[in-house]
C-alpha cells in the first residue's frame, strides 16, 4: 500500500478533521456603564435590537461577576481587556484612575485636565494582539476619558471621550485632532440643540414603574419630559446625562471604523466602546426608576442600529462581538423603604474620617495620615505614622470598633482576617481580596448591610462588593462562539482571555481569568 493511501485510510478512519473558524477581522467589545445583569430579564419583552440580538444568537453567561469590591467605572474598564482584577491592574478607584501626571494643556482643542492610562499595570488583550500582528489598529470611544483609556491599555492608539461640548483625545495619543473627528464633532451639534427633550419611547402603560419618586435626582426634574437647558453651553454639557450621548458615542465608533478601516486588513483589529449614560440616569433616577427602563430600551435599539450599520463594513462571520458591565447599582434606601425593608438607610462616614484625621494629626504632626477612604476602604499611611512613634494597630482597632457601632454595618475586616477567608464561599472577602493590590496600604475593609447605601440621600450609588452592585451581564457573540445559556458562576476577567482563545494570540502575562471553552465553537 502506497504512503498515499495509507494516509486516506487513516483519514477515513479518524474521520473528519475539525476545523478551526476563521479568525475574526474585528474584536468588538462593548462596555455598558452601571447596567446590572438583571436588566435583561426584567425588560427582556421589550427588547428588540442589539441586546436582543445578542440574547437571541450569543453565549449569554447569567451568573457573571465584576469579582471584586469597589465596583466603580475605572476598576472595572481595567479589568474588562486585561483578564486581571484590581490588585493586578492598579486601578483601584475613580480617583486615580486616568489623571495624568502633566496636567496643563493635555487635552486636544478642550480645556480640562490631561488623561493618560500611566497608573495602569501589565498588558491587556490589544498588547497580546499587537505582539502576533504589529500593524494591528484599535479605537476606543466613551463618554469618559477612563472608560475610553483603559480597555486599550497603555496603546497608543484612537482612543476619544467627550469633554467640553465635543469628542477630544489628550497628547498621550495624538498631537491633534484627525479630520474625521473634527468634521463628527461639527456635525454632532444638532444632536445636542437646546431644548431638546426626553420623552419615554414607548406609551405610558409599558412601564410598570411610577414616574413620581421625589426622591430621585435629588428632589428636581424627576418626571418625564426632562429637557436640555436652553443655552447651547449648558445643552452641550447636559447631554451626557441623556439617551442621545450613547446614539452619538457609537455613531462616532461607526465613523471611526470607516475612517481607519478597521477590519478591512490582513489580521485583526479592535474596537472598544463604552456607553456611559445608564450611568448617569441609574445615579440620577436609580435602577428602578421608569428613567432607566426608557434608557434600557434605547441602549437596545441604538445597539440594534449599531450592529447593523457594522455589519455592512464587515462581514458578521468575521467579527466577534463581547458585551459586559463595568458594574451595576444599589437601589434607593428610600425606594427600599417603600418595599418591604424599613430599616433601609444611607450611611456617611465623612465626619468620623474627619475626626480621626485631627486625633491623628495632635499625635504625629500635620499629615495626610488617612489617605483615603470611599465605599468602604480605608488605607492609611502606615510607615509615615510608625516613624512618628504611632501605633497603627491600635488605631486601626480603634477605628474599626468605631465603625462596627454603625447599625448599617455588616462587617468590618482587616487583611489578615480576609487572608483567613475562604474565597470560594465567602463572596465579600473574595471580592476585596481581588481589589486591593499588595503595595496599597489598606487597613479596614468595611461592608455594609444589603439594601444601604454609603454617603447622603441624592444619587443612587454603588461601589460595595454587593451583587446589586457586581452581577453584571456577559454576552458573546459571533465568529468563534457556541450560542446558548450558560449557567455557571464566571467572572467578567475571563472576557480577555476567551477573546484571545478565539484570535489564536498568546497571553503576556498571567490573567486572573480564564478561557471560556463551553462557549467555544
Amino acid at each position: 500500500m502506497s504512503c498515499q493511501h495509507l494516509a486516506l485510510l487513516v483519514a477515513a478512519l479518524q474521520g473528519p478533521v475539525a476545523q478551526r473558524p476563521p479568525t475574526p477581522q474585528l474584536v468588538v467589545h462593548i462596555t455598558i456603564d452601571q447596567f446590572r445583569a438583571d436588566y435583561l430579564d426584567r425588560w427582556r419583552g421589550q427588547l428588540t435590537g442589539g441586546l436582543a440580538r445578542l440574547l437571541d444568537g450569543g453565549a449569554v453567561f447569567t451568573d457573571a461577576y465584576q469579582d471584586h469590591a469597589m465596583s466603580e467605572t475605572a476598576p472595572g474598564h481595567a479589568t474588562v481587556l486585561s483578564g486581571r482584577n484590581p490588585h493586578s491592574t492598579g486601578i483601584v478607584h475613580n480617583d486615580q484612575g486616568v489623571s495624568d501626571r502633566n496636567e496643563p494643556g493635555e487635552l486636544l482643542d478642550v480645556a480640562g485636565p490631561g488623561a493618560s492610562p500611566w497608573r495602569l499595570r501589565g498588558t491587556e488583550l490589544f498588547d497580546w494582539m499587537q505582539a502576533a500582528w504589529p500593524d494591528a489598529r484599535a479605537l476606543s470611544v466613551s463618554r469618559k476619558d477612563r472608560a475610553a483609556i483603559l480597555p486599550l491599555g497603555h496603546a497608543r492608539q484612537s482612543v476619544y471621550w467627550y469633554q467640553g461640548g465635543q469628542f477630544t483625545t489628550s497628547r498621550y495619543y495624538a498631537d491633534s485632532l484627525p479630520a474625521w473627528v473634527r468634521a463628527f464633532n461639527a456635525r454632532a451639534v444638532s444632536a445636542r440643540a437646546p431644548g431638546l427633550a426626553w420623552t419615554p419611547l414607548l406609551a405610558p402603560s409599558a412601564y410598570a414603574e411610577p414616574d413620581s419618586a421625589d426622591y430621585e435626582n435629588h428632589g428636581r426634574d424627576f418626571v418625564f419630559p426632562h429637557v436640555l437647558p436652553a443655552d447651547a453651553a449648558g445643552a452641550a454639557a447636559a447631554v451626557a446625562g441623556m439617551p442621545w450621548m450613547d446614539s452619538l458615542t457609537l455613531a462616532l465608533a461607526l465613523d471611526g471604523v470607516r475612517s481607519l478601516g478597521l477590519g478591512t486588513g490582513d489580521h485583526p483589529d479592535l474596537l472598544a466602546v463604552s456607553l456611559s449614560t445608564t450611568d448617569a440616569v441609574g445615579h440620577a433616577f436609580g435602577p428602578d426608576s421608569r428613567e432607566i427602563h426608557d434608557q434600557v430600551l434605547r441602549v437596545d435599539r441604538y445597539l440594534g442600529a449599531f450592529l447593523d450599520s457594522l455589519a455592512r463594513l464587515v462581514a458578521p462571520g468575521r467579527m466577534v462581538v463581547s458585551l459586559t458591565a463595568d458594574h451595576g447599582v444599589t437601589s434607593f434606601p428610600e425606594w427600599w423603604n417603600a418595599h418591604g425593608d424599613s430599616h433601609a438607610q444611607w450611611l456617611d462616614l465623612r465626619g468620623l474620617v474627619r475626626a480621626d484625621s485631627q486625633k491623628l494629626a495632635a499625635a504625629a504632626g500635620p499629615g495626610r495620615w488617612i489617605r483615603f477612604f470611599d465605599d468602604g476602604l480605608l488605607v492609611m499611611d502606615r510607615p509615615g505614622l510608625a516613624s512618628h512613634g504611632v501605633d497603627v494597630d491600635s488605631v486601626v482597632a480603634a477605628i474599626a470598633a468605631q465603625i462596627r457601632s454603625y447599625a448599617p454595618v455588616l462587617r468590618v475586616d482587616t487583611r489578615r482576617s480576609l487572608a483567613a477567608s475562604d474565597t470560594a464561599t465567602d463572596a465579600i472577602a473574595r471580592r476585596w481580596i481581588n481589589l486591593a493590590p499588595p503595595d496599597l496600604d489598606a487597613e479596614l475593609f468595611v461592608t455594609l448591610k444589603p439594601h444601604m447605601s454609603w454617603g447622603v440621600p441624592g444619587n443612587a450609588e454603588h461601589g460595595q462588593p454587593s451583587d446589586d452592585d457586581t452581577h453584571v451581564p456577559l454576552i458573546l457573540w459571533g465568529a468563534g462562539v457556541r450560542p446558548g445559556r450558560y449557567g455557571g458562576r464566571v467572572s467578567v476577567a475571563d472576557i480577555a482571555p476567551t477573546l484571545a482563545a478565539i484570535l489564536g494570540v498568546r497571553l503576556l502575562e498571567k490573567a486572573d481569568g480564564r478561557v471560556l471553552t463551553e462557549a467555544l465553537r
